[in-house]
């Protein structure tokens, strides 16, 4: 596996594996990487003969008093992991190669509607910051498949979206959320939990599968929601949202069935989590 920080030399790489007509597989990560990466690495070769994975820290998603200088940036471990996990490249750009004319005059993306809900609304500007290093990257790379992950469920709502109007020549590809075994999902942010905060982390999933089950019994929305708030409050959790939507991430009209998903934010102490489930309602 090589690693490599011009985009020169990732260009050159990659046209070379073109010219031997190999398709060309992508991850895209800020580092500090888990297991669930690492499954996404494992999806993009199912699904391609060459596979690059970027490690970039962005600046442009991170908003006023979030972690982008604390965000842990661990780049050895981070090579040892993704070449065991089958990554030929690692693309690991400056912030200068990645915005010449530097983060703040940088000519920005936005998704409209998708993004201005639920994280969208909690965390502004965030999913501009988002679509504009993933078009980047999708510029850089050229890739004929990209991989992310359920865990981050609605900025892979923003990327289809972003995919189908920009036309970008691709194939998204969603990998499952990856556990640990008492349910919390992983994320890079979970170091930031106290030993005591990460026992009671995860009632966050516990809480979605709550407000699944009450769903599958008939109650209101509101009323799996109010319960699902109430249980995290009750848990330490200062709670952004958690809410039943469609696929589509609209709220779902009174009376329909077919495809839902659970999804909560919620502070714990100062690392704030994410988390969603999807399920089915069924008729009747």
């Amino acid at each position: 596996m090589d690693i490599c920080g011009e985009l020169t030399d990732l260009r050159l790489r990659v046209a070379a594996w073109r010219r031997e007509g190999l398709r060309i597989g992508f991850v895209p990560t800020m580092g500090n990487l888990h297991a669930g990466h690492y499954s996404l690495v494992r999806l993009a070769r199912d699904h391609a003969d060459r596979v690059v994975a970027s490690v970039f820290v962005n600046p442009t998603q991170f908003g006023p008093g979030e972690d982008f200088a604390r965000y842990p940036r661990t780049p050895e471990r981070d090579a040892a992991g993704l070449e065991a996990a089958g990554c030929d490249l690692v693309w690991q750009p400056s912030v200068e190669t990645m915005y010449p004319f530097g983060a703040e005059h940088a000519v920005r993306m936005r998704v409209p509607g998708v993004t201005e809900v639920l994280d969208g609304a909690h965390r502004p500007g965030h999913f501009d910051g988002v679509c504009t290093v993933v078009s980047r990257l999708f510029n850089q790379v050229q890739p004929d498949v990209a991989a992310f992950g359920r865990k981050d469920y609605q900025q892979l709502a923003v990327i289809r979206d972003l995919v189908r109007d920009l036309a970008f020549p691709l194939r998204l590809l969603a990998g499952d959320t990856v556990r640990e075994a008492d349910g919390l999902a992983m994320s890079s942010r979970n170091q930031y939990l106290s030993e005591a905060e990460r026992s009671v982390a995860p009632e966050l999933h516990r809480a979605l599968l709550a407000m699944r089950d009450a769903a599958w019994a008939g109650e209101s929305r509101a009323s799996a929601e109010a319960a699902a708030r109430s249980r995290l409050q009750a848990a330490g959790f200062q709670v952004d949202y958690a809410v039943i939507r469609t696929p589509a991430l609209a709220e779902p009209e009174a009376g329909t069935d077919g495809p839902r998903v659970a999804l909560a934010a919620a502070r714990l102490g100062a690392t704030r989590l994410i988390d969603n489930l999807e399920f089915e309602l069924p008729p009747g």
